[in-house]
């Protein structure tokens, strides 16, 4: 068992609580795990991604060659573009459609959802408001998390205990809320795959 995982977003999505919570749920798992990451220019809206990569055996490299992503979880919709080319033929696109709009040529988002939706395997689901919906606007990395959760071997319970451990110093609420996103991206993968 081998998942090849790219998070993709900008600055300030929080790519990297999704990797940390995947990290934890496959250390709970006793899963060998490898990560890299990119934070390019985060603080002002710039591409950040990670390569993570999980096992039942030893990992040799934290970076995912071209056409063996498993997963390409983005919350940001144009940026699951960019790696397109790093997916597997059978891998899935899990991507936010809200775009966080940083550039003045930023494509048409229709034909970036257009082009997402050739790919056979893929998840388009509205994170932004699904979090707002529940209260908690911040916690769209977390529905998204929870979207690609059915394509990750990884016990669902061992990200609901990434998740408590990520947010228990943010207090009973905070870990509540983003249990709660995490099932609502979950439920919405598993009514529309």
């Amino acid at each position: 068992m081998t998942n090849n995982i790219i998070l993709a977003g900008v600055g300030g999505q929080g790519i990297l609580s999704i990797a940390a919570t995947i990290g934890m749920a496959a250390v709970k798992g006793n899963l060998f795990i490898k990560q890299s990451e990119v934070h390019g220019m985060s603080q002002r809206g710039g591409a950040v991604q990670s390569h993570l990569r999980i096992s039942d055996k030893p990992i040799a490299s934290d970076l995912i060659p071209m056409g063996k992503a498993d997963i390409i979880l983005s919350v940001e919709p144009m940026e699951s573009l960019r790696y397109v080319p790093f997916l597997s033929e059978n891998g899935w696109i899990v991507t936010n459609t809200s775009p966080f709009i940083n550039i003045e040529n930023y494509p048409e988002l229709e034909k970036v959802l257009e082009t997402i939706k050739t790919r056979k395997n893929h998840i388009a689901i509205d994170a932004d408001k699904i979090a707002k919906n529940l209260g908690s606007a911040r916690s769209s990395n977390i529905v998204m998390l929870g979207a690609a959760s059915p394509f990750l071997d990884v016990p669902f319970g061992d990200l609901e205990e990434g998740i408590r451990q990520i947010f228990e110093n943010k207090g009973e609420e905070t870990v509540n809320k983003n249990l709660e996103a995490l099932r609502l991206g979950r439920k919405f993968s598993q009514e529309n795959k």
